[in-house]
């Protein structure tokens, strides 16, 4: 039987106020608070709350059968905490059904698996430990930002223990090779791979609400029906995406 993997991405930066000239040696507070704090509420409230809410429904509405995993920075949940602590409460509420996972990556969102081992492995460590702090749980995936991969980073998420990891499905990488099989580490195949369906998660992501796009409106129907013309020895789809797709980047009205 063909499996869907679905994966949400939950990041929001700390914004910068701006700084001028004349703030140098005098005024050392660098973020806009208010930014932050109003950015926040308004996607806590047009997406994080409602799609959490969502989900919860549908994972008592299929009595187990529909499950998901989340990748939630640092970052988010540091603010998460600061603006929005109904935020976190909702996670928790996905957490306690036992049909959620939370994902590892890099505390900040950050590139630093491109840069050095040591600041890496720091980066995660902390990101884990926040996991575990919030949700009770000890991370056995790795996402890395923006699905970055290389055999030589996957083979220093081999090393910290990790299972599995996700990333990109490219085009240009995979070639003629579909991605929607399990896939492993050339340095250590003990890690798995799972790849992003990227035209099936961006026909959600990206085009959903697009007017001008051939396959506009998009319905459910005609979306279980490009996953069943997938062949089928292809083992799983993986539709990998930012949380912020529903209400945020595609609108409730949509």
């Amino acid at each position: 039987m063909r499996t869907i993997c679905l994966y949400f991405q939950v990041h929001q930066p700390f914004r910068f106020r701006k700084y001028r000239f004349f703030d140098i040696g005098n005024d050392h507070y660098y973020y806009d608070d208010y930014s932050n704090e109003s950015i926040l509420h308004k996607v806590a409230q047009k997406c994080y709350l409602p799609a959490n809410e969502l989900m919860l429904d549908l994972i008592k509405k299929h009595k187990g059968r529909f499950k998901i995993a989340y990748s939630i920075s640092g970052i988010a949940m540091e603010q998460f905490r600061l603006y929005a602590p109904e935020v976190l409460e909702s996670f928790k509420k996905l957490v306690d059904t036992g049909k959620v996972e939370f994902l590892s990556e890099t505390y900040a969102h950050s590139l630093s698996s491109l840069k050095g081992r040591e600041e890496f492995e720091r980066q995660v460590r902390a990101h884990d430990q926040l996991i575990k702090k919030h949700f009770g749980q000890e991370p056995t995936v790795f996402r890395n930002t923006e699905l970055i991969y290389s055999d030589e980073i996957g083979g220093m998420v081999a090393d910290m223990g990790f299972k599995a990891m996700l990333t990109e499905g490219a085009k240009h990488v995979l070639g003629w090779k579909s991605p929607n099989y399990l896939y492993c580490n050339a340095i250590n195949p003990k890690l798995k791979l799972l790849l992003k369906n990227f035209k099936l998660s961006d026909d959600i992501a990206f085009r959903f609400s697009n007017k001008g796009w051939p396959e506009y409106p998009l319905t459910a129907e005609k979306y279980v029906d490009w996953l069943n013309q997938t062949p089928d020895n292809e083992e799983v789809i993986n539709l990998f995406m930012d949380y912020e797709t529903f209400g945020e980047h595609q609108w409730k009205e949509t």
